[in-house]
């Protein structure tokens, strides 16, 4: 195992993301999906702690 693969260890990794893509027919570079993966994690990291946030405050009143 080399350091890529322990790095997206659980994890989509680039090169599967951009086969996963290719199968809906887009086709972009593996640097391309990394910066897409990059992007929706950003965007899941945003709606979580949004969601836990919104959890907080009705816990608390």
């Amino acid at each position: 195992m080399n350091y890529r693969d322990e790095q997206y260890k659980g994890k989509i990794s680039p090169e599967k993301a951009q086969r996963m893509l290719k199968k809906e027919g887009m086709n972009v570079t593996v640097e391309l999906a990394e910066e897409i993966l990059y992007f929706l994690r950003k965007v899941a990291n945003i709606q979580i702690q949004h969601f836990l946030e919104k959890n907080d405050k009705k816990k608390k009143g």
